[in-house]
């Protein structure tokens, strides 16, 4: 038990250690708690559930890495509004890293009450798992989608290659930077809408699947994940465009890191981004009432304008009127459930032996 216990706390520290350029991708903040722990603690279930008193309630927020900015500011606004109504403080165990890596470290032990996580493919591998029970989408607002996002490609100054669609992607003598699909959740994003591109204008799969291939000709190198995969070219300049997140792009320059060009093709994947309450752990924990509000909490105006000021498009209509400026409109913006659902999705493109590694074959 002690052993598996600390595999689990390495596996989410490694990424940290292997480089301090890389820090941005992984916060962790676990104190011994609920099973992960680096101290001596017995085996008896029942020792390892928090004792929730009744002035104070701790929960566990496990999200993907570029969540961490807008959660520092919705975390003190829904622990402040749950006090005032409820006389209970609320303590906030978070950890932030890649989304896969997150929820494969919630089925391998990470007791979270809370996933937002990238894609709902990784919520959906912890369903399968047994900790989240099925129809987590019927549970929260929105089918569970708290915010969106689109993919953007960013250029060198002044756009060199002159790269203004989806199309110019595939011109002989343009360097492409994105992440493997197979290892990034990021990077399926980027390949779904290189696909939808075709197929979401009247094109047929057989067109799709020659312009598809055509781009990752062009393909440099595949990084792992998408921060590495933007290392590769802000910080080894590497590459004449990179496929990135909108919210990502939109936060560097906040932030004064980056001041590229980009263009936000109008025929685009929404890149949704679901929350769901992790009912096994919950239920053991007596966490479910704070969690539940907690979710209920991120689609209301008040947490949907710190998402819309770090880049994420919002979801709350009164919200989206507000930033109609901040995000320009995408005339054909479709879902993953236009292109069949995560499921089908995974099997036609992701699977061992299917279309992308079909493609990646006749480079």
């Amino acid at each position: 038990m002690q052993n598996r216990r600390w595999n689990i706390w390495k596996s989410l520290l490694q990424p940290w250690q292997q480089s301090s350029t890389r820090a941005c991708t992984l916060l962790v903040v676990l104190p011994a708690y609920a099973g992960i722990s680096l101290q001596n603690q017995p085996t008896d279930t029942k020792s390892q559930v928090i004792s929730q008193q009744p002035k104070t309630v701790e929960v566990t927020l496990v999200s993907y890495a570029v969540t961490k900015e807008a959660y520092s500011k919705i975390i003190p606004l829904f622990t402040q509004k749950w006090k005032k109504e409820h006389n209970q403080d609320v303590n906030f165990q978070q950890s932030y890293g890649g989304s896969g890596t997150q929820a494969r470290a919630v089925i391998d032990g990470l007791e979270a009450d809370l996933v937002t996580l990238a894609l709902g493919l990784d919520v959906d591998k912890i369903q399968k798992a047994g900790l989240i029970n099925p129809g987590w989408e019927k549970k929260a607002p929105n089918n569970a989608i708290v915010t969106r996002s689109a993919v953007v490609l960013v250029t060198r100054p002044g756009n060199p290659k002159k790269i203004r669609d989806w199309a110019d992607l595939s011109q002989p003598g343009v360097s492409i930077i994105t992440a493997n699909p197979k290892t990034s959740g990021g990077a399926r994003w980027n390949f779904l809408a290189l696909w939808g591109s075709v197929v979401k204008t009247g094109g047929d799969e057989a067109k799709a699947r020659d312009f598809v291939t055509k781009v990752y000709k062009n393909v440099a190198v595949l990084p792992k994940d998408a921060r590495e995969s933007s290392d590769t070219f802000y910080k080894r300049n590497q590459g004449d465009v990179l496929l990135n997140y909108e919210n990502e792009e939109i936060l560097a320059k906040l932030k004064g890191e980056s001041n590229l060009p980009s263009v936000l093709p109008q025929v685009n994947i929404s890149i949704d981004n679901p929350v769901a309450v992790v009912d096994k752990v919950v239920d053991k924990r007596g966490t479910r009432e704070v969690a539940e509000a907690f979710v209920k909490f991120l689609f209301t105006p008040e947490a949907q304008r710190e998402f819309a000021k770090v880049g994420f498009r919002p979801v709350n209509s009164t919200v989206g009127q507000e930033t109609q400026k901040q995000f320009p409109k995408i005339s054909n913006f479709y879902t993953v459930k236009d292109l069949g659902g995560w499921d089908a999705v995974q099997k036609k493109f992701f699977d061992d032996g299917t279309i992308f590694d079909q493609i990646q074959g006749s480079r």
